[in-house]
């Protein structure tokens, strides 16, 4: 039974309610987790931009290589397997991260800096699907890029003007519930590098939301007008080694090669083993998809192509955003936490209503 996929187990907890209680179980649930654990996926999620009003994204996952220097193929194959669709919710920056002590999973909504809106969360699992407010040290961020929690701590980059520093990473306690930041001196990506924070860029990145932001330009466009750039594939990571004292320890890897057009590419992030792995921005049922597993010891590249999306989307042209180490979680399967519909929002007790807050509630609350 542990050999199923999460949907199949689904399915035959309806058979009978003994099937119903054995695939419930916190025994059962814990076996499957530590076998998916063992062999994580790549799950990607594909934008169809079709209709404006039809705007989904479909979600895929497909095997992730570990140890790729042991293969000897110049290009490996991987099947991609369809999970869901559904139109997301565009009005705020939303963060997902659990807590291994209370093994409690929390979504965390971050309002948009010049949206209307409140910064709120939600604890998954205790059957009260309630919002409630909560305060951040960093009023309106200006979000840019995903989050990354690790260890019960959730990460995420920011842009924070009051800061002599232009970026922040702003570190959320998942347990306590309570925000700190870290100064960075420049735009990058987060990634969890062997159960540490990292972050990861190259060596002639630009913050290119900020440059179309300023310049009242698309993003798409900017992107496929400056794929032919020469670029440079000078690779910095470093590792974050004592959050205390914010110590780094900083590498930086070059190399060369015919099939890898940086520009082209995303940084997904790293596997378990430390190999990075880049992804194909867009997709094209024209063109094949690539991923590429770097791995920094060896200085090895190893592609592999993803088959397997079809062509049923709207769009020619679709976004893709791929995620390492995906794993499945009968918790997270349950059909009653992922129903549709939002759940009300309640102040608690020690909240206090910001200026900012009070102006985009509309609502006059008195500050406690």
């Amino acid at each position: 039974m542990l050999r199923l996929p999460s949907k199949s187990v689904a399915r035959f907890r309806c058979v009978s309610k003994q099937c119903a209680s054995m695939f419930a179980s916190p025994y059962f649930k814990k076996l499957f987790q530590t076998r998916s654990s063992a062999k994580p996926s790549l799950l990607f999620a594909i934008a169809d931009y079709g209709i404006e009003e039809d705007y989904s994204m479909k979600f895929f996952s497909s095997p992730q290589l570990e140890n790729t220097y042991e293969k000897t193929s110049s290009t490996l194959v991987a099947a991609a397997e369809f999970h869901v669709k559904f139109s997301p919710d565009k009005k705020a920056y939303s963060f997902f991260g659990f807590d291994p002590i209370g093994k409690q999973y929390k979504a965390l909504s971050i309002a948009y800096p010049s949206g209307p809106g409140r910064h709120k969360i939600l604890t998954l699992g205790d059957g009260d699907l309630t919002w409630r407010k909560i305060k951040c040290p960093v009023p309106r961020p200006g979000i840019k890029g995903d989050g990354i929690c690790i260890n019960g701590v959730l990460y995420f980059l920011a842009e924070r003007n009051e800061l002599e520093s232009d970026y922040v990473i702003v570190c959320f306690d998942v347990r306590s519930e309570k925000f700190t930041y870290i100064d960075v001196e420049r735009i990058c990506r987060l990634i969890n590098y062997k159960g540490k924070l990292a972050m990861i860029y190259w060596e002639d990145d630009v913050d290119i939301y900020e440059i179309n932001h300023m310049a009242g330009k698309n993003l798409d466009k900017y992107l496929e007008e400056n794929l032919d750039v020469d670029a440079t594939n000078e690779l910095h990571v470093w590792v974050l080694e004592d959050v205390e004292k914010q110590e780094w320890s900083k590498y930086a890897y070059t190399w060369t090669d015919d099939t890898f057009f940086r520009r082209h590419l995303s940084i997904a992030g790293a596997t378990a083993s430390g190999e990075i792995v880049f992804s194909i921005r867009k997709y094209t049922s024209k063109q094949p998809f690539y991923v590429f597993y770097f791995n920094p010891e060896r200085n090895t590249l190893q592609r592999v192509e993803t088959q397997g999306f079809g062509e049923a989307f709207k769009a020619e042209t679709c976004s893709v955003r791929t995620f390492v180490n995906h794993v499945e979680n009968l918790d997270v399967n349950d059909l009653k936490q992922l129903k549709s519909g939002h759940p009300p929002l309640v102040k608690p007790e020690n909240y206090c209503l910001s200026d900012s807050d009070s102006e985009s509630d509309g609502q006059g609350d008195e500050k406690r």
